[in-house]
């Protein structure tokens, strides 16, 4: 009686023991994953640029929760220091980076071709990477998102709502080559329409006064692309073609907001939520980068800058919407 009793309470702590270790096993496991380490490198802090940012982060956050980690480095302007970045990043073995603009994306590209790269607010990958035929499909370990809102409707904002127009002074930095893209499609499109445009180049912010002042000086209406050197020097423009009363046309909403009257924009939080979203699907390995296309905007938004539109005594087309301030 005593064995049966001793066997049974053997038995008794032997099969306590194995619930306890199975349920330490499951508890263990459901702690347990892996961090994502993500670097973002950003060309320069404005408007645009910040809101693809956060956008960005916001769809990781939402996809990955506390397991992936964001490091965001600005370059500050500098297209070196974007090299730079790019080559810390790829030290230290980071999961992903992101680029945010264009020469963040050549950086980060020639940086690495193991580590999965996504562009956002990029205007045209063939011509930022230099490949011909561009067919939607970067390859490798670059993919991303397009900022590209339809040229010849922009050009359809200067022909409607200023149709005395009959010279236009395109507004764009040299060093960036998707400017160079988006002004010289711009001025064809113009041209098209009976209109004379004429390139007006500055290489950095240094000279941007100089060459906007020679611009408005020559032309009765300026047109900027989406340039980021334009972006964060848009005081500068605003502060040259309003008091010469002569409208700028912009390429995105956070260079209308600072300087232009109308712009015809994309939401560049929603940009960079859609790149956050397909980072997740690389990260988690729900999706090969060598063969994700790329993406546009899904919508593009009329809009315009209400207190400059008042001060030039514009009228404002009713589809457009104001730029909240």
């Amino acid at each position: 009686m005593k064995i049966k009793r001793i066997s049974a309470l053997i038995l008794a702590v032997v099969m306590m023991l194995a619930f306890t270790a199975c349920g330490s096993k499951d508890t263990s496991s459901s702690t347990s994953g892996k961090t994502y380490n993500v670097g973002v490198v950003q060309l320069v802090q404005h408007v645009a640029l910040d809101a693809a940012t956060e956008g960005f982060k916001a769809a990781l956050k939402d996809q990955l929760g506390d397991s992936v980690k964001v490091d965001v480095q600005n370059a500050s302007g500098d297209s070196n220091a974007c090299a730079t970045i790019s080559n810390n990043f790829v030290s230290k073995g980071v999961d992903l980076i992101m680029a945010n603009a264009t020469p963040a994306l050549q950086a980060a590209a020639n940086a690495t071709t193991t580590i999965p790269v996504l562009g956002t607010s990029i205007t045209e990958y063939g011509v930022a990477l230099n490949i011909d035929n561009f067919d939607g499909t970067v390859g490798g370990n670059v993919s991303g998102t397009s900022d590209l809102a339809p040229l010849d409707e922009q050009v359809k904002i200067i022909t409607d709502v200023f149709p005395n127009v009959k010279k236009v002074g395109l507004l764009y930095c040299s060093a960036e080559p998707n400017s160079l893209y988006q002004v010289e499609v711009v001025k064809k499109e113009l041209e098209k329409a009976g209109i004379t445009a004429t390139f007006y180049a500055f290489s950095d912010a240094n000279d941007i006064a100089a060459v906007c002042t020679n611009a408005v000086k020559n032309t009765d209406l300026i047109y900027v692309p989406t340039d980021n050197t334009a972006a964060s020097s848009a005081g500068i423009i605003d502060g040259i073609c309003r008091p010469a009363k002569k409208p700028v046309v912009c390429g995105e909403e956070g260079i209308c907001a600072g300087c232009g009257t109308f712009t015809l924009s994309i939401d560049y939080y929603d940009l960079g939520y859609a790149t956050g979203l397909m980072a997740a699907k690389v990260l988690k390995g729900e999706a090969d980068i060598s063969k994700m296309p790329i993406e546009y905007a899904p919508k593009f938004t009329k809009k315009y800058n209400a207190a400059i539109c008042k001060e030039l005594g514009i009228t404002v087309p009713e589809d457009y919407i104001a730029i909240e301030e």
